[in-house]
């Protein structure tokens, strides 16, 4: 994935500051309940996760799946691509690094911001069964006191799962905050963690 080809493609779609969007959405049936995927043909706008997780288990890969339950009759690049990125991550977390990234466009990815900036370095830096604390993000993010603002990043993500905010822990080791609840944050990273130890063998 060219992250820095991706940060261009999203940087060049405010510039004239008044982008119209046509909004599409696309609901997904996961197992971490409902997610909506709304974008337009540049990009995705936004990423909501409804419902609430299974409980994590040894079992639980039996019950993996993904399908799409609502899509428009014409469906954008954009919304394929994420689609099919989100069916991967649940089913075959291993084709999510072969999969073409959705192209994302929602103004808080364009504009220069700590927020951003901490959100691109997640994206870019902490891979499929890792975690970090606030306080290490903050330092890739070069300022080691700001761990507190990384978390206002985490909370202010419009594109959770692709952008790994549940990746982000406390120092003790706590999943800590997330916005679709705690027990979804640690669904996510028991998931992956599942996986990760799978792929070892």
């Amino acid at each position: 994935m060219n992250i820095q080809h991706l940060l261009h493609l999203h940087q060049s779609t405010f510039k004239d500051g008044k982008t119209q969007c046509e909004k599409m959405c696309v609901v997904l049936n996961s197992p971490v309940g409902r997610i909506e995927i709304s974008g337009c043909s540049t990009g995705v706008h936004r990423i909501q996760l409804h419902g609430s997780a299974l409980p994590p288990s040894s079992t639980m890969e039996a019950l993996v799946s993904c399908e799409v339950c609502e899509a428009p009759e014409e469906m954008t690049e954009p919304l394929k691509q994420c689609a099919a990125w989100l069916q991967a991550y649940f089913c075959e977390p291993w084709m999510t690094e072969k999969l073409p990234m959705p192209p994302f466009h929602h103004p808080l990815l364009e504009q220069a911001s700590f927020t951003r900036e901490v959100l691109w370095i997640l994206l870019r830096d902490v891979k499929f069964g890792e975690a970090v604390s606030y306080k290490q993000l903050a330092d890739l993010a070069g300022n080691s006191k700001a761990a507190r603002a990384v978390g206002g990043a985490m909370r202010s993500n419009p594109i959770p799962i692709i952008i790994p905010c549940h990746r982000v822990i406390c120092s003790s080791g706590q999943a800590g905050n997330y916005t679709g609840g705690s027990h979804l944050k640690e669904w996510l990273l028991s998931h992956e963690k599942l996986q990760k130890e799978k792929l070892a063998y």
